[in-house]
């Protein structure tokens, strides 16, 4: 099990200890996406989801979810966010959402810009549900990462 930092010398579970990291500026960006009918496309670029607007309940949605990654995923630490940009865009399929989420910390905000993305997309999906339940969510993944030991990483 090397290499896994949340699994102990035993295999349990365990928070990682990153009180001897140095403080450096981290920051992540995540993407991911919801296919859906042109019915529901058109009715959320028209502002006709009877819920409201969807794109701007939705990006509150996901700073939210940024903010609260710690108390969601049980082995993430909780962390002083300074930034969260959440963009979506709409088009003919569905709608993307890209998430950017810094800190200056002792770990990465991976977690938190993926939670982001992907409590926005379950936003978008709860508003947009009975125009179409076949609204697929897929593709949510990290594409950057900077700061910290490791340096930075690009998809």
């Amino acid at each position: 099990m090397a290499g896994l930092t949340h699994l102990d010398s035993a295999g349990a579970a365990h928070m990682v200890d990153v009180g001897g990291k140095q403080v450096t500026r981290r920051e992540a960006i995540a993407t991911g996406r919801i296919d859906m009918s042109a019915e529901a496309v058109a009715a959320i670029r028209d502002g006709a989801i009877a819920k409201g607007d969807v794109l701007a309940v939705a990006r509150v949605a996901g700073i939210m979810a940024a903010k609260r990654t710690s108390e969601l995923v049980p082995l993430c630490h909780p962390l002083p966010i300074s930034r969260v940009a959440l963009d979506l865009a709409v088009d003919a399929g569905g709608v993307t959402a890209s998430a950017t989420v810094a800190t200056d910390g002792k770990t990465g905000v991976e977690m938190e810009a993926l939670t982001a993305v992907s409590v926005a997309l379950l936003t978008v999906y709860d508003m947009a549900k009975a125009l179409d339940r076949a609204m697929v969510i897929g593709g949510v993944r990290l594409l950057a990462k900077s700061g910290g030991r490791s340096g930075d990483w690009r998809a």
